[in-house]
C-alpha cells in the first residue's frame, strides 16, 4: 500500500505545510473508508484438441471415446475473500491543523484514506495475484514419427504404422521391465532416462489417436460493496461451457450473496468524559464499524459463510481535539479497512 505522509514542523505548522493544491492551507483533507469485499475467483478452462487420426482409434489402439471435435470447458476451482478500505465520499473532512494542537504528521493511502496521525501506520500485506504455473513444453509428434509414417500414402495406412510403433514401443518398454532387453543399461540411471524416453515416445505417438487437453488457470476478481441487508443478491454468474459470462446472462449459473446485520457495533475509548464532551472539534472523526454475515450460494445452495466488520454498517464518532492539546503528545492509528482506532498511545508532555 502507498502511503502518504505530511510532515508538519510545529514551528511553522500553519506557514509551512507541504499539501496539495487542492487541500485549504489551514489543514489536510481526508476521507473515512467505506469497507468493500473482494471476491478472487480462480476459473480453469480446459481445451480439448482431437487428434489428428481419431477416427481410427478404435480400429488400430482399441481405443473409444475418443474426442472427435474440439471442445472448450471450464471450471470454478475457488472463491477466496479479502475486505478492503475504500474512500467514502460522504465522509470528506478537513484535519485542523494549529498552533494549539501538537499535530506533526498525518498518514494517509494513495486514495486519501485517514491511516495515521502522529505515528507510522500499520503496514498491510500486499495482496499476492494468482501466478499459473509455467506450462509443460507441448509435444510434437511428428518428431517422433519414423520415414516409413511420414511417407505414408494414406491416413489408414499412416494410423496403422503408428500403432505398430506405438506396440514396439510398449513391447520395448517390457523386455526392459524383465530384464530381457539386447541391450540393457549399466546402471539404474540409465534404466531410468531410457524409460522416460519410451514414454514420451509414446505419449507423442498417442497424440494423434487421443488428441491433446491442455488447462488454463485465471482468476477474476469481483469487488462487492454491502451498503444494506440484502437476502440473496446476485454477485456473479458461471458457465462450465462459457465460463464466467455478463451478470444478465442466462446461461451462466448463479452466485448470491447475502447480507445480515448483526447490529454489533465496536467500542473504543476516546478519552476522559470531559474529552468526549468537549467543543474543541478540529475535524478528527473515526468509524465505529458494524459487524455483518455474508453467506454466498449456487443457485439455493449454501455456500459459504462468513462474518467481518463494515465501516458503513456502524456509525461515525468525532474525536476531542483536546486529546492532541499542549499537555499530551498523541499518537493514533486507524484501520485503513474500517476506519476504526487500531490504537491510541497518549504521552504527558
Amino acid at each position: 500500500m502507498n502511503i502518504k505522509k505530511i510532515l508538519l514542523p510545529a514551528a511553522l505548522i500553519l506557514t509551512a505545510m507541504n499539501l496539495q493544491a487542492q487541500q485549504p492551507v489551514e489543514g489536510t483533507t481526508y476521507f473515512l473508508p467505506k469497507t468493500a469485499i473482494k471476491f478472487n475467483v480462480l476459473i480453469e478452462k480446459t481445451t480439448t484438441t482431437p487428434g489428428q487420426l481419431a477416427l481410427y482409434a478404435d480400429k488400430y489402439m482399441r481405443m473409444r471415446d475418443v474426442p472427435q471435435k474440439p471442445t472448450t470447458t471450464y471450471r470454478l476451482v475457488s472463491v477466496s475473500t479479502r475486505s478492503v478500505g475504500l474512500p467514502d465520499s460522504t465522509k470528506q473532512f478537513t484535519l485542523q491543523l494549529d498552533k494549539k494542537h501538537v499535530i506533526y504528521s498525518v498518514n494517509r493511502d494513495e486514495n486519501g484514506v485517514l491511516l495515521a496521525v502522529n505515528a507510522q501506520p500499520k503496514k498491510q500485506r500486499p495482496y499476492k495475484a494468482f501466478k499459473p504455473a509455467r506450462k509443460p513444453t507441448p509435444i510434437d509428434a511428428h518428431n517422433y514419427m519414423t520415414e516409413d509414417i511420414l511417407a505414408a500414402g494414406s491416413s489408414a495406412k499412416m494410423a496403422e504404422l503408428i500403432a505398430r510403433e506405438i506396440y514396439d514401443i510398449r513391447d520395448s518398454r517390457n523386455q526392459l521391465s524383465r530384464g530381457e532387453a539386447d541391450f540393457m543399461p549399466k546402471d539404474g540411471e540409465q534404466l531410468k532416462l531410457m524409460f522416460e524416453n519410451l514414454d514420451k515416445q509414446e505419449r507423442a505417438l498417442m497424440q494423434v489417436f487421443e488428441g491433446t487437453t491442455q488447462k488454463d488457470t485465471v482468476e477474476t476478481e469481483i469487488t462487492f460493496v454491502p451498503e444494506k441487508e440484502v437476502d440473496k443478491q446476485l454477485l456473479f454468474r458461471f458457465s462450465q461451457k462459457l465460463g464466467m459470462v455478463d451478470i444478465d446472462d442466462l446461461a451462466g449459473r448463479p452466485y448470491l450473496v447475502k447480507v445480515e446485520d448483526l447490529h454489533d457495533i465496536a467500542t473504543i475509548q476516546l478519552g476522559t468524559e470531559k474529552e468526549k464532551k468537549s467543543k474543541d472539534d478540529i475535524g478528527l472523526n473515526v468509524n465505529l464499524p458494524g459487524r455483518i454475515r455474508l453467506t454466498l450460494f449456487k443457485a439455493d445452495e449454501q455456500w459459504a459463510s462468513f462474518e467481518l466488520y463494515a465501516a458503513q454498517f456502524g456509525r461515525m464518532e468525532t474525536m476531542s481535539g483536546e486529546l492532541f492539546g499542549k499537555k499530551f503528545n498523541t499518537n493514533l492509528i486507524l484501520n485503513g479497512i474500517t476506519g476504526n482506532v487500531e490504537s491510541i498511545n497518549m504521552q504527558p508532555q
